[in-house]
């Protein structure tokens, strides 16, 4: 279990990490976005031995005072020095709506397909929970006990495999998040 459901979001993002590594859990890559990169947030990934790939903001420190947003990425990718991390690799992505994204990693010599695939992974997951919230109402619960809450939610989740189903299989299995019988 999680130590308390006080907890700030990265202090809950690092327990679920060593959560995951207690449950025996071995990730090709531990993924999500700029919001949890904190440096701390990347040690611990790194202290369990797992390869990370994460969003990171246009300001961040690399090398010694220069910003992602200064410098010129090649397709192949940048090994910059992470202030305060060490070595890692950072991709410039620009979506068809102009928007620029910087992923990290700590994979050894990643390729840009392989970093690509790992991010739509990880866009099928948001894309999942806004439905969830947005088409379940998951969001929505005024239960007060735990026991509520969880039905609440499992019940939210079983709306939206009955809903999506079809769509369900191919995405879900495709990403490895998921497996139906």
């Amino acid at each position: 279990m999680l130590s308390t459901p006080w907890l700030a979001a990265n202090d809950h993002f690092r327990d679920m990490l060593k959560l995951g590594k207690n449950r025996g859990m071995t990730p090709s890559a531990v993924v999500f976005d700029a919001w949890y990169s904190s440096l701390n947030n990347l040690k611990a990934a790194r202290d369990l031995h797992w390869n990370w790939v994460a969003g990171l903001k246009k300001n961040r420190k690399v090398n010694r005072n220069e910003t992602l947003d200064m410098l010129d990425f090649p397709d192949e990718g940048l090994k910059l020095h992470l202030r305060g991390y060490g070595w890692i690799t950072v991709f410039r992505f620009v979506a068809k709506n102009g928007r620029t994204d910087y992923i990290g990693t700590n994979i050894e010599e990643p390729s840009r397909d392989q970093v690509e695939v790992i991010v739509k992974a990880r866009w099928s997951i948001e894309v999942y929970h806004r439905e969830l919230k947005q088409t379940c109402g998951i969001e929505r619960c005024q239960a007060r006990t735990g026991r509520a809450q969880r039905n609440h939610i499992s019940l939210s989740i079983a709306a939206w495999v009955d809903k999506y189903k079809p769509g369900l299989v191919s995405v879900a299995t495709s990403v490895g998040i998921l497996h139906i019988q």
